[in-house]
């Protein structure tokens, strides 16, 4: 296409684009004349920020400022990580996702419906970019919430968002896909704005089908592509059916899992007790909960401990109480595994009674119950351990377990505390403390790039595994020194180069990366070669004066060349 009939693209309208570059991009006369600073452009977005007092109102500002101007919004979004990412995901996306149909204003994803079914291909087709990566949802659990339907197309653009801002995966190569299966939410269905189908969720046979036919047309059209899924209400038969045929992981059970292992390792070893020491008491048995178990056992066991040993370290506590193998109920099978067999036919109803059986040292929630551990619960780990491990992982906030504030004051100041959701900081006698988030952002666009990069035919559980012990490295003596069990959010982008470069060992480990010219890569080279691979929307408009200064010099020298022969 000529430059005389080609369509400007989002990221062409950027008022700190040079006059020689707006013509080029057919955007000049479109834009005020300044051509502005990158401070100054950010200075007013943060100003148009500042004066909306909503957070979902600033949710909606930034994403019409991603779909109007994407170099800018990113330079907001890695400039100010700490402050956006709230914003635009947890925990407002929350918000987003149950206003979506209500605050709809642009296409920002793709949706394929199950009425699509058979058609799949030719949908994708319409998608005009490249893509590397994408993350799917049904919307059926979304966060805390249940099930939300197409609303929660929120949650793959705000995750992809931050595989972007955090791990520099170029905009273009990412895809927020929505599969419209059906709601089983009456309420949405009702609603005369809602935007996705009004049908009952489909069966899980129906869903199977379906599934296999999206897996394939995604591979088919763009062979390799990075498939995340996330917040299904049942996550296991899509990742046990499809892990080991494509390049897939699922952020809920894996990338959650990795993230709180990565806070528990640094956690155990400021408790001062040693694995085969440590008691865990979750309370939440979905699948979360279990695959974070699941990836603290592989930790334990790499600490010495029999597989054995290591699953029978932890007590899971559902709505019916303790998980036993004797109380009555089937069990759904991923509870299965940590099922207690060693309670000699007596039966533990509630949290409480769990944690006065078993005296924890580490009490781990995934259950959404705000405010289920009790002052009483956090004073008693406090008396039994001198370094109590609280981790309160549930999103929203609202949703948290307990807030850092409670954790802190009815531990007395001894807990090793990390959360789902954000916290402020508190001053406690004379200290100021800082909480843990063990937000799953510090791993999943570390994984996402890693795999890209080594051109991944699957996503191990050795992968998984390495981006937990990669970000558990990732600290600066500072923050070890200060009792920080994660690294500070604003050095996301360098941790993201660690946890990727974890990845991309462990891929090679396993024999599954295609990209060689990488594998004799000593670390401080694979460093640097990683780092060049990433997107950075701070030199996006140095990148894109040298080009059309190459572009206009190139058509110099033809329009010479002909002078020269005639």
């Amino acid at each position: 296409m000529s430059t005389t009939d080609r369509t400007p693209e989002t990221g062409e309208y950027d008022t700190s684009n040079s006059i020689a570059v707006r013509r080029f991009h057919r955007t000049h006369g479109m834009l005020p004349p300044a051509v502005e600073a990158h401070d100054v452009q950010l200075q007013r977005c943060l100003q148009q920020l500042s004066r909306r007092e909503r957070s979902i109102d600033k949710y909606i500002y930034l994403s019409g400022l991603r779909n109007t101007n994407v170099h800018l919004f990113y330079r907001l979004v890695t400039k100010h990580i700490t402050d956006i990412a709230p914003l635009i995901y947890t925990p407002t996306v929350g918000d987003a996702c149950l206003q979506w149909s209500h605050n709809y204003l642009q296409p920002e994803g793709l949706y394929l419906s199950y009425s699509d079914k058979g058609h799949i291909a030719s949908i994708l087709s319409n998608w005009p970019q490249h893509v590397e990566i994408t993350v799917v949802t049904d919307g059926s659990r979304i966060l805390g919430l249940g099930d939300l339907g197409i609303n929660g197309m929120g949650i793959p653009v705000g995750k992809l968002a931050l595989y972007i801002g955090c791990a520099g995966i170029r905009p273009e190569a990412t895809l927020p896909l929505m599969l419209d299966l059906g709601t089983g939410n009456k309420e949405l269905r009702d609603d005369p704005l809602y935007m996705g189908s009004r049908r009952e969720k489909v069966s899980a046979h129906e869903e199977q089908e379906f599934m296999d036919e999206v897996m394939i047309a995604l591979n088919e059209k763009w062979p390799g592509i990075v498939v995340q899924f996330e917040d299904f209400k049942n996550p296991f038969p899509a990742l046990e059916r499809y892990q080991q045929k494509y390049t897939c992981f699922n952020d809920d059970i894996q990338g959650t899992g990795a993230v709180v292992l990565a806070g528990i390792i640094n956690a155990v070893k400021k408790s001062g007790v040693p694995v085969k020491g440590q008691r865990a008491v979750f309370m939440g048995a979905g699948s979360a909960g279990v695959g974070v178990a699941k990836q603290i056992v592989q930790f334990f066991m790499e600490e010495g401990l029999t597989e054995r040993q290591a699953r029978e370290s932890f007590w899971l506590v559902d709505t019916k109480g303790l998980v036993t193998n004797d109380r009555g109920d089937k069990l759904a099978e991923h509870k299965v595994y940590f099922s207690r067999e060693d309670n000699a036919g007596k039966q533990y109803k509630n949290l409480a009674e769990v944690v006065d059986y078993v005296k924890p040292t580490i009490l781990m929630g995934l259950s959404t119950i705000g405010g289920i551990f009790t002052p009483e619960i956090l004073t008693k780990m406090s008396e039994w351990n001198k370094r109590p491990i609280v981790f309160p992982l549930s999103n929203p906030s609202a949703n948290s377990e307990c807030t850092f504030e409670d954790a802190i004051k009815y531990t007395r100041g001894t807990a090793l505390f990390a959360s789902g959701s954000p916290f402020p900081s508190i001053d406690y006698k004379g200290r100021s403390l800082q909480p843990g988030q063990g937000n799953n952002m510090y791993v999943f666009p570390g994984i996402g790039l890693g795999t890209i990069l080594s051109k991944a035919t699957i996503v191990t559980q050795s992968m998984i595994y390495a981006s937990a012990n990669a970000l558990s490295t990732a600290l600066s003596a500072t923050e070890i020194a200060q009792d920080w069990l994660y690294p500070d959010i604003a050095r996301i982008r360098d941790v993201s180069v660690i946890v990727a470069m974890g990845v991309i060992r462990a891929a090679q480990e396993a024999g599954v990366d295609r990209e060689t010219r990488i594998k004799g890569m000593k670390d401080e080279e694979l460093e640097k070669w990683v780092r060049s691979k990433m997107y950075d929307p701070h030199g996006e408009t140095r990148r894109v004066e040298q080009e059309v200064r190459g572009f206009i010099d190139n058509i110099a020298g033809k329009g010479e060349s002909r002078s020269s022969n005639l």
